[in-house]
């Protein structure tokens, strides 16, 4: 099996054993990747190498630009309606938040190497937790430029870092980005105690402001320091999916994205990052601001997600509007109407 991942100055290759769960990651580099549906891909590779100083990443492969139409799985008018149906879930009770999401697709050629894209992604939008997985034979085509840390371990010191509220700048942040923060800080203080020994997990940073290439977000730590003989299937089985990305209460709010959503939002919205099960470290980003290449009915195609949090105080056309946003740069720069 050929093969490689890298994660900022982290190169793997040599991929060497190919999991459906994360029992038994003890020890051993893994990539991982969890789709939002809670299907596990966990590899475990051979040479893991660490860049001191300056990333080494080498130069990538040639990207064309995407310069066909991209359609999207909701469009403007049923993004809209769906919106307004959640605020009546919220009126009637059923729900606080739900986080909507449309996943946007255009085709992709059979040599496309995401290689080029990573680099663009790079140079032209640079992530805290930015990831590029490619390993054939197990599915995974993965280019992430996530802001977002579902879950970073070391040790025994477990943290979630929940982003809520998104603007084009500080000064357009409303009310609602902040309430959005507050009540999912809350379901993952809930989630993260779970697996946490009593008393130990606490919020570090409340709505601290970030700035991101193109929009600016509203950002929580919540730290707390897992129980002893906690494994990592009881930690995802706790805390999956992120609470940013599904909504308030999750179990009500997944129900609702089912109801609403027309396709799977695969490794959108999902976990995507490693495990270092011998150093006792973790780095799992929140999947989002992520293409991934997908093989259907004999063409390839590249996808790519965006949603908004909803809650009774959202503006159907604002939401519309948030996920234009999100999508508006990296889009461009994979369509090569954002020069980098």
């Amino acid at each position: 099996m050929i093969g490689h991942a890298r994660f900022g100055g982290i190169e793997c290759r040599d991929p060497v054993e190919v999991r459906p769960d994360l029992n038994g990651v003890t020890s051993g580099f893994w990539a991982v990747v969890v789709t939002f549906e809670g299907e596990v891909t966990a590899i475990r590779f051979a040479s893991v190498q660490r860049a001191v100083g300056p990333d080494q990443t080498p130069l990538a492969a040639r990207w064309e630009p995407l310069t066909a139409p991209w359609s999207t799985s909701m469009d403007r008018d049923t993004y809209v309606a769906g919106v307004r149906r959640i605020r009546e879930d919220v009126a009637s009770g059923r729900v606080y938040q739900v986080n909507l999401c449309r996943v946007l697709e255009h085709p992709l050629r059979d040599d496309a190497d995401l290689d080029g894209l990573e680099a663009l992604l790079a140079s032209g939008n640079p992530a805290p937790y930015a990831a590029r997985i490619h390993v054939p034979g197990s599915g995974l085509d993965v280019v992430c430029a996530s802001p977002e840390a579902y879950l970073t371990r070391s040790g025994e010191r477990l943290v979630s870092r929940p982003i809520k509220g998104t603007a084009p700048t500080f000064d357009a942040m409303l009310p609602k980005d902040v309430a959005e923060n507050v009540m999912i800080t809350d379901l993952v203080r809930n989630d993260l105690q779970r697996v946490c020994r009593p008393g130990t997990v606490d919020v570090e940073a409340l709505c601290a402001p970030e700035q991101h290439p193109g929009l600016v977000h509203l950002v929580t730590d919540v730290v707390g320091h897992v129980a002893e003989d906690v494994s990592w299937p009881e930690i995802l089985a706790a805390t999956f999916p992120p609470g940013s990305v599904s909504g308030a209460p999750k179990s009500t709010a997944l129900e609702v994205i089912a109801e609403l959503e027309p396709t799977e939002r695969g490794p959108y919205c999902g976990a995507i990052g490693w495990i270092d099960g011998d150093a006792g470290t973790a780095e799992l980003a929140v999947g989002i601001r992520t293409f991934w290449s997908v093989m259907e009915d004999g063409q390839r195609r590249l996808r790519f997600g965006a949603g908004a949090g909803i809650t009774w105080g959202s503006d159907p056309e604002a939401e519309w509007q948030e996920t234009e946003l999100k999508a508006d740069r990296l889009v461009g720069i994979a369509s090569g109407r954002v020069r980098v």
